[in-house]
């Protein structure tokens, strides 16, 4: 049986496991990333997780197969080096060179934390019976992934892939990526909060204002007033139609076997996934005349980071 070690480099804490090929978690832990140590200084705390997780399963480093880390930001998997990471502050760091130094030489692979959650679901997700699948997770922002017959889609030096920041209605909504009417500046879960919020303050008579105040609400709330609340109705139908929109643009690029959906907002099951496929299988380009694109919740949640880390080297 082979095993991986699986990094998943977060700006608070690393979480790191010890995957065998079936992609069993034999054990796994976390560790503060300690940031304010640098880039050197992050990289020994990996390392130390690494070294104690392979001692508590009784392996070394010989026994496995590499390392694989999943990390934020702009990430050059060929060079093994983290382009730009903002709130890791890294520029130019070369991370695999010295994690492999670090722990006796064996193989080190980086990719970007999105991308490789994607291929975590892909290889032992919800997307395990496919191999080619786009994931996207709705969060803070937009995540997301693309896999291509088993293999991430990156782009130029790893900086592509970026499926938040499609532009879906142009001259939109402020992103934070400095662009209007970005993807994420619709379907994200700060967006869909924004605008329960908006419905709430302009509509006084709103069942919403049930819960409170503006500041108790949630990415849940529109889902359970829209039953019952025509202003919550009518936030819901505008946020699955901006997600739809950019849902089919990416199915209509790449036809994937299937699309994954990631983040809390997906906590909403068949309310978020039944009208979204409706709309999907409608708008579709060729329509029911080309291959189908179903529409999956992603089921690893916070396993998929690590898993798709140590993925990198099988």
């Amino acid at each position: 049986m082979k095993h991986y070690i699986g990094i998943d480099l977060g700006g608070t804490f690393i979480k790191g496991g010890i995957v065998n090929e079936l992609g069993e978690i034999v054990i796994s832990d976390k560790t503060p990333t300690e940031v304010e140590k640098g880039d050197l200084g992050v990289a020994a705390n990996i390392a130390r997780l690494a070294k104690d997780l392979l001692d508590r399963a009784g392996l070394t480093t010989g026994d496995v197969e590499g390392l694989g880390i999943g990390s934020p930001g702009m990430i050059d998997s060929a060079e093994g080096n983290v382009v730009y990471a903002n709130n890791l502050g890294w520029e130019n760091f070369r991370i695999c060179d010295e994690i492999s130094r670090l722990l006796g030489g064996i193989p080190v692979k980086i990719g970007n934390d999105a991308n490789v959650a994607a291929l975590g679901e892909v290889k032992f997700g919800a997307a395990r019976n496919y191999n080619s699948a786009i994931m996207i997770t709705l969060g803070t922002g937009v995540g997301g992934g693309i896999v291509v017959d088993g293999k991430l889609i990156e782009g130029n030096k790893g900086a592509g892939a970026e499926l938040g920041h499609i532009v879906i209605v142009r001259g939109g909504e402020q992103c934070s990526c400095g662009r209007r009417g970005c993807f994420e500046a619709y379907s994200s879960a700060t967006a869909l909060i924004r605008d329960t919020r908006r419905a709430m303050e302009a509509h006084p008579d709103s069942k919403m204002w049930e819960i409170g105040s503006t500041d108790a609400v949630t990415g849940k709330t529109v889902f359970d007033y829209a039953p019952t609340d025509v202003y919550a109705k009518e936030v819901l139908d505008s946020y699955i139609e901006h997600l739809a929109c950019g849902l089919i643009n990416y199915a209509n690029i790449f036809r994937p076997e299937v699309i994954l959906l990631g983040g809390g907002v997906c906590a909403q099951g068949d309310n978020l996934i039944v009208p979204l496929q409706a709309i999907m299988d409608r708008e579709i380009y060729a329509g029911s005349k080309g291959p189908r694109v179903p529409i999956l919740i992603a089921e690893l949640e916070n396993s998929a980071g690590l898993l798709g880390a140590a993925a990198l080297l099988m």
